[in-house]
């Protein structure tokens, strides 16, 4: 391969692991205009009148950092318009646009399949998870032995569905999807975490 190749595909690679930061209210303004060509009411019905500009971004970056595609910006609009009303929560919001792009996503994991061959987590160490979501905590009233434990277990599992030349999809109730996306993107970078709901 040649030298010009290989940084191209390097910085290729570095500003889509990066294009969370990258996407400012600039770039996040310049993407509203551009669908406000072909839709202005669309645009103009979220922006500014149901949610402010900011709150956008932050909905776009944190579906970036976890590598969903944001090209069907028309399906992300009419979401965020449906719920702007109920939350103005990015996290709250990012999931469920999440949902409404559920197919584009699941495609992209497993293009042309029909079937899915998906990681899932022990019965009780699920209920365990939820139990500490509802009292408030989150990761951090784990226990140091059972999050060490949680983190070898899926970078385990994550090399075995590679070694099968599959790709390390953990599915996940939708409460949990965030926390573990989170927590175990530190020790599995590779491993995508999609919650029930996101399945078409």
């Amino acid at each position: 391969v040649d030298a010009s190749t290989v940084v191209a595909t390097h910085l290729n690679h570095v500003i889509i692991g990066n294009s969370a930061d990258l996407l400012g209210r600039h770039e996040t303004q310049s993407l509203l205009d551009h669908i406000a060509k072909d839709s202005p009411k669309l645009v103009e019905d979220l922006v500014p009148k149901l949610m402010p500009l900011h709150v956008l971004q932050r909905v776009l970056q944190y579906l970036l950092e976890e590598g969903v595609n944001i090209r069907d910006m028309r399906t992300i609009i009419e979401s965020l318009a449906e719920q702007a009303t109920r939350t103005q929560d990015p996290l709250e919001l990012a999931a469920r646009v999440r949902t409404a792009l559920g197919r584009a996503i699941v495609q992209q994991m497993f293009p042309g399949g029909v079937e899915l061959q998906v990681m899932a987590l022990d019965p009780t160490l699920e209920r365990l998870l939820l139990q500490a979501m509802q009292s408030g905590g989150g990761e951090g009233v784990l226990e140091p032995n059972l999050a060490d434990n949680l983190m070898r277990e899926a970078a385990g599992a994550a090399q075995r569905q590679e070694d099968l030349g599959l790709p390390p999809v953990l599915l996940v109730p939708n409460q949990l999807r965030w926390l573990l996306a989170r927590f175990l993107r530190r020790a599995v970078p590779n491993m995508r975490v999609l919650a029930n709901s996101e399945v078409p």
